[in-house]
């Protein structure tokens, strides 16, 4: 059997406001065509389908023609909702999709149910583990002491081997789970899923299975030969522009595990960073290399240049972030309240225009934000 290992396709995110619906479905659109050029069995898809509980009527859209064509091109698939999914919303007409070939395994209950498919060698067993929040999870998988993720996946995976350990002997198994694994590198624009207890399982846990599809790190990655990370198919954080979008197609013969081979994805719109000063960034003409990429712009102009961005999109028009870093200017990272502690007012509105011009005010402008604070203080006394 052969089976292609997706994940976190966040149909429907934008990045830094732009819309990537064309992206992705261009994207999704290679994936369903590896499908028939490599003739793929099954697909799975390890959590975050969508990028919200609520998906957008687009977004669907979306994912509903990426779903068409990934089963006309022959591929059965099996998905499973991550933390950015909604589960319930997701696996609502569940049943209906199986017999169309598409199996959603949303619920925490049935986390040691199989999806059983089969070729030329028997069955192979493919358990879908939703992103399992631990403070609810534990409840739904009746082990209220459980702690952490640690502790829930811990059980779902427990009923996973005893599932399988009353099948017949030569059932291979694949499970499709949502979670942080110990030994997995995170990126910028993975959602922190620490919230009711620690985040992050040993690979351990999923010991016992023929290979266990992971997804919420957004880069490929090897945490075992049988547990990888396949990463999002579309970039989303200036993080990953290094990143070599990928997916893993997996191959399982009599014994279990044969072979994973990294394939990789189209690049609809390349990521890249450019810093310098604002004239130089407009003139030089070795950036028009990046001139259609995704660009996050670095300004390091001693003075803040007036309507950079504005400036900026004339030449490049996928121009979406900025940043000014003075050069020679080091920045201390502190709170805010660490920086205006035991400060009086004026001093505080001085570093703000020193801050946000690049220079500090002049003694007459010292004079008005007195002549202002002066004022202020005046009408609250009235009161």
């Amino acid at each position: 059997m052969r089976i292609l290992h997706t994940s976190d396709w966040h149909v429907g995110r934008t990045f830094h406001g732009r819309d990537l619906l064309a992206d992705q479905e261009a994207v999704l659109g290679a994936i369903a065509d590896l499908c028939a050029e490599h003739a793929v069995d099954v697909v799975v898809v390890a959590g975050d389908l969508y990028d919200r509980a609520v998906p957008g009527a687009e977004a669907v859209e979306v994912c509903g023609r990426a779903f068409t064509r990934i089963r006309e091109a022959g591929a059965t698939l099996v998905v499973t909702p991550g933390n950015h999914d909604s589960a319930p919303r997701l696996g609502v007409h569940a049943a209906f999709a199986a017999a169309g070939g598409l199996h959603l395994r949303a619920r925490t209950a049935d986390v040691g149910e199989a999806v059983v498919l089969a070729d030329e060698h028997g069955p192979v067993a493919f358990y879908g583990l939703p992103y399992l929040e631990p403070e609810t999870a534990r409840h739904a998988l009746g082990v209220p002491d459980a702690r952490g993720h640690a502790g829930v996946l811990g059980e779902a995976m427990r009923r996973v081997r005893v599932d399988l350990a009353g099948r017949p002997a030569g059932t291979r198994s694949v499970v499709v789970a949502h979670a942080f694994v110990v030994g997995g590198k995170a990126s910028e624009s993975e959602r922190n899923i620490s919230v009711g207890g620690v985040e992050t399982v040993s690979a351990m846990v999923f010991d016992g299975v023929d290979y266990a599809a992971l997804g919420h790190l957004h880069g490929p990655q090897v945490v075992a030969g049988h547990l990888r990370y396949s990463g999002s198919p579309v970039a989303y954080s200036f993080g990953e522009r290094t990143h070599r979008k990928s997916v893993w197609l997996v191959d399982l013969d009599a014994s279990g595990l044969r072979d994973v081979t990294r394939v990789e994805l189209p690049v609809p719109r390349p990521l890249s960073v450019v810093a310098g000063e604002l004239a130089e960034v407009l003139a030089d003409p070795a950036h028009d290399a990046v001139a259609d990429h995704y660009l996050s712009i670095v300004l390091t102009d001693a003075v803040r240049p007036i309507d950079p961005m504005r400036k900026l999109q004339e030449r490049f028009a996928h121009a979406v972030h900025l940043e000014w870093r003075p050069a020679g200017v080091e920045r201390v990272e502190t709170s805010y309240a660490e920086r205006v502690r035991g400060r009086a007012d004026q001093d505080v509105a001085a570093s703000f225009v020193a801050d946000v011009r690049g220079s500090a005010p002049t003694p007459g402008e010292r004079d008005l934000l007195e002549q202002a604070f002066a004022a202020v203080g005046t009408a609250e006394a009235a009161r």
